[in-house]
């Protein structure tokens, strides 16, 4: 008999900061009505995520999936990167 995994979340957003080896903050959006007056609002949340190879750099629209505690704060790891941004790069500063 096969064990059936756990679904896990999996979310998109944008790099916000490379925080050191292996470790980058993600920002999503989402939106949610006011509880009261239910006009929509824009809301967003930064996570600490595992970035395995370093392949993450500022600015990159990635694809994360929830996973075990690896530090204090991660608690999410990279699964790609979707659209690479070439704005924030240093080789782009160069050229």
């Amino acid at each position: 008999m096969e064990t059936i995994r756990n679904s896990r979340k999996e979310l998109t957003g944008i790099v916000t900061s490379i925080s050191g080896d292996k470790s980058i903050k993600v920002t999503y959006g989402y939106k949610r009505p006011h509880p009261r007056y239910r006009k929509v609002i824009n809301r967003k949340t930064v996570v600490h995520v595992h970035d395995e190879e370093n392949n993450a750099r500022l600015g990159d629209r990635v694809a994360i999936m929830e996973t075990k505690p690896i530090s204090r704060m991660k608690r999410w790891r990279l699964v790609e990167v979707i659209h690479s941004c070439l704005l924030y790069t240093s080789d782009a500063a160069d050229e």
